[in-house]
């Protein structure tokens, strides 16, 4: 019974996690616990370089229960890291790791912020890294995030010492946060953000190490530990019933996409941080020694302690709108400090605690999620005062301004509802992540809107504000236009409402390979975002490409609706790529961008709006056999990549590898990490090693050395390790120039090696058995040579590849000369190489 209730709590807050949109519901001890933070001053603002990155034990304590102020500035958004749970990668991974480090916080109390930098993939040193982000850029983001926040402590994850033994990224992280530090308190470092912000000078800087650090446990024991501070994070917090590390795994677990699931631990659990910069503290536990966290801090504050301080000790757990009175006093004073900084962040929360003392429930849901630019929707307002307080529904003021009046008084728990007809402002900007409207370089997002720097998203532009009287104080309330709909399975489920382009477009297919110059029909499908869309579909293509018809009428009555179209293209008779974007016309405007809804249960859904750009390529490809088995991974697009090219792929799960079912294919591709995701793979690999022995062809892509789950990835010994190549143009030579596997049916050159997209391939094996023939020869720059991306032994009659190439990448860009050697992978043992002068390797 007692694992049932664990498990129906467990579901019941990952539930909470997917309906962000919904407003809080806070227990007694919720608000408790909320007016201790109200009553501390003090900040501290955590920084790596990645989400996934942070020390999530850290950021819950200090929030929980130091109850600081406490955020998360991830330089990067981690578009450059591989997708656990779906297809998404490069800009989109980055929108799902954006909500899943939001959905992070939710669960730690942190909050989130960002820079501009392009996680552009794995970097070796900080050298590569800072010249490919702009130095310049991302440290004005780092002042900008610390002159905003306003930070008393600082901790960076990483060492800045130790350039070139770690992920690039992270070293930058730390040496531009130290830089920073040195630059925020100086009027004369990027003066023009100081129309947005002040100056600031942090107290402290340190460097969260730990024994990892230094080698080893036994070096960290002997290691000098004057400069470090020691904080037990395995606090116990009876008023939820769980432990600062069972909070830090719950928020670590919502990394989903990257597979960091962590299971919760009980009990002492010490961090150390160093002192990098700043006066240390004596008292060794102490973070905030000798900084002023009281009220007292700032000016007019004592007087609104005496308030605040009075509310928190007398707070009545059954009955939370008794301190109303006295918070709303506290509001009041709050009103008259001279502090802005201080003024603005005590007043969201001062305000939060007394609506949710009052049980004070404000919503404003719309009955559509979408909706375009000009149109009206029907809107939906729900308030009700659950408590005794005195309080009046003034007015409400809808998005465009217009004031509702109401006069109403909310008597306890009388529930009142209004429907509101909201005309959407034509020129209102489409819902998309702010960093991907524009293009920009690939170190670096773009942003215009200077204001919107470091936002972890952009924020809603359509809200709802309520203004009320509450203890005869006029006090707002605003609220962001929500779409809510009842789900048969999980009931209550919210989503964000979104305005989305009358017409949106894409092509079914984002890469295109021919393989001649045959003609070929491809599919447009056409979305409305409003009733009655009128207009044409033309496709721009390049000049010596033709496409028939030239244009297509559309006529799509219903909004959501997709009307599909079928042109005909005609490739050059030589090799050729492009792009091809649809172009709707309707009426005066052109709409060439897609429309993509990234919908996953731990994060709410999102509603990005990309360029719509196919590739189509004319490819000189030849290829052997023609039915593949595909065993899944942690996701990819190698299957659809695959038909793309006349195979015939079948998906296959565990239970489908049989003996007699193996039979059937020509090759059989294990999928990125599968060996790391999939644990009945285990229970298998014996029969696919004997499939290859019974003349089969078996291609492994890259797995991790970590949490392997089979205990052998190959029939012969192989070891893997964390070799990469992370420079996409690093040269390519060829070791094994007369195999088959680069010369059939497709003649292999280092042209094919031209295009090749973030990198060249990762996690190769550095040691195998001499059954393996290396084909290949790489490295980055002043690296010895790696010779483990692509390694081929006969076993049997067949062939066992294994390859740490990055065909998943490469494939979704078109790159043709990984499409060409992975179609002779494909058509190993099936070429007729006895009629060539073919030299056996």
């Amino acid at each position: 019974m007692k694992t049932r209730l664990r498990l129906l709590f467990l579901l019941l807050f990952s539930t909470s996690l997917i309906i962000a949109q919904q407003p809080k519901k806070p227990t007694a001890s919720d608000i408790h616990e909320s007016i201790k933070k109200l009553n501390f001053l003090g900040s501290v603002l955590y920084v790596a370089a990645h989400p996934d990155d942070e020390n999530t034990r850290l950021i819950s304590y200090m929030s929980n229960e130091v109850k600081a102020r406490t955020a998360y500035l991830s330089l990067t958004r981690g578009d450059g890291g591989q997708n656990l749970i779906g297809p998404e990668i490069r800009e989109l991974l980055g929108v799902i790791r954006t909500q899943e480090l939001l959905a992070a916080r939710r669960t730690d109390g942190g909050e989130q912020r960002f820079t501009r930098a392009n996680d552009f993939g794995y970097s070796k040193h900080p050298d590569e890294t800072l010249a490919i982000w702009n130095k310049e850029q991302v440290l004005s983001d780092v002042v900008l995030a610390i002159r905003q926040f306003k930070p008393d402590v600082i901790i960076n994850r990483f060492n800045h010492r130790n350039p070139g033994t770690t992920h690039g990224h992270h070293t930058s992280s730390a040496m531009l946060s130290i830089e920073a530090f040195d630059l925020v308190g100086n009027k004369n470092a990027y003066p023009n953000q100081l129309s947005m912000v002040d100056v600031w000078q942090p107290k402290r800087l340190f460097f969260n190490t730990g024994w990892w650090f230094y080698g080893s446990r036994e070096n960290f024991e002997k290691a000098d530990k004057s400069d470090l501070l020691q904080i037990d994070t395995g606090v116990y917090f009876p008023s939820n019933g769980l432990s600062n590390p069972e909070i830090a795994a719950l928020s670590r677990s919502q990394h989903k996409s990257q597979g960091f699931g962590s299971t919760g631990r009980r009990g002492s659990q010490i961090e150390y941080i160093e002192l990098i910069k700043g006066d240390l503290p004596s008292d060794k536990t102490n973070v905030f020694e000798g900084i002023d966290t009281s009220w007292n801090r700032i000016e007019g504050g004592n007087a609104i302690g005496d308030i605040l301080y009075a509310v928190q000790n007398n707070f009545d757990f059954k009955n939370p709108s008794a301190s109303i009175p006295e918070l709303v006093r506290g509001y009041n004073a709050i009103q008259n400090l001279k502090d802005s900084h201080w003024k603005t962040l005590k007043t969201k929360e001062i305000k939060d605690i007394i609506a949710a003392c009052a049980g004070l429930y404000l919503e404003a849901t719309a009955n559509t999620n979408h909706a375009t630019a000009g149109s009206a929707v029907n809107l939906n307002l729900e308030v009700i005062n659950r408590s005794d307080a005195n309080i009046t529904l003034l007015n409400i003021i809808n998005p465009n301004g217009l004031s509702i009046e109401k006069n109403l008084a909310l008597e306890n728990n009388a529930r009142f509802n209004f429907r509101e007809t909201l005309e959407i402002n034509k020129n209102e900007k489409v819902s998309t992540p702010y960093w991907l409207t524009k293009k920009g370089s690939l170190g670096m997002y773009s942003v215009d809107d200077k204001n919107l720097i470091g936002e972890p998203e952009t924020p809603r532009a359509l809200n709802i504000k309520f203004n009320l009287s509450i203890a005869n104080i006029p006090i707002s309330f605003t609220k962001p236009i929500v779409y809510k709909t009842n789900d048969p399975v999980k009931g209550e489920v919210y989503k964000p409402f979104e305005i989305i382009p009358e017409a949106s477009a894409k092509i079914s297919e984002k890469v295109i390979i021919l393989d001649s110059d045959t003609q070929r029909d491809i599919e447009v499908i056409v979305k409305a975002g409003r009733d009655s869309l009128e207009g044409y579909v033309q496709l721009a293509h390049p000049n010596n490409w033709s496409v028939y018809p030239d244009k297509q009428k559309i006529n799509i009555s219903d909004k959501g609706q997709e009307q599909r179209l079928i042109f005909t293209v005609i490739p050059p008779k030589e090799q050729s790529e492009g792009l091809f974007t649809p172009m709707v016309h309707v009426g005066s405007n052109i709409y060439t961008k897609e429309l993509i809804e990234i919908d996953y249960d731990h994060i709410p859904l999102q509603t990005v709006l990309l360029p719509s750009e196919s590739k189509i390529v004319r490819l000189d490809i030849k290829k052997r056999g023609e039915s593949i088995g595909y065993i899944e991974g942690a996701g990819d697009v190698v299957p659809e990549s695959l038909r793309q090219i006349g195979y015939n792929v079948a998906v296959l799960k565990p239970e489908d590898i049989t003996s007699e079912n193996l039979k059937r294919f020509d090759a059989i591709v294990v999928g990125i990490r599968a060996y790391n995701t999939v644990e009945d793979l285990k229970f298998k690999q014996q029969l696919l090693f004997d499939y290859v022995a019974q003349g089969g062809n078996m291609i492994v892509q890259y797995n991790t050395s970590h949490r392997v789950k089979v205990d052998q990835i190959a029939p012969y010994d192989l070891k893997l390790s964390r070799d990469r190549v992370t420079d996409e143009n690093a040269d390519v030579r060829l070791l094994a120039t007369n195999h088959e596997v680069l010369n059939f049916p497709n003649k292999i050159t280092k042209n094919d090696f031209e295009g090749w997209t973030q990198e060249r391939g990762l996690y190769f094996p550095n040691e195998w058995a001499p059954e393996f023939t290396s084909i290949l020869s790489m490295n980055d720059n002043g690296e010895s040579p790696k010779t483990g991306s692509l390694l081929v032994a006969n076993h049997g009659k067949g062939h066992y590849i294994y390859t740490g190439l990055s065909f998943f990448r490469e494939f979704p860009a078109g790159v043709s000369g990984a499409y060409r050697l992975f179609a002779n992978m494909l058509s190993l043992g099936k070429n007729d190489i006895n009629q060539t002068n073919q030299i056996k390797n």
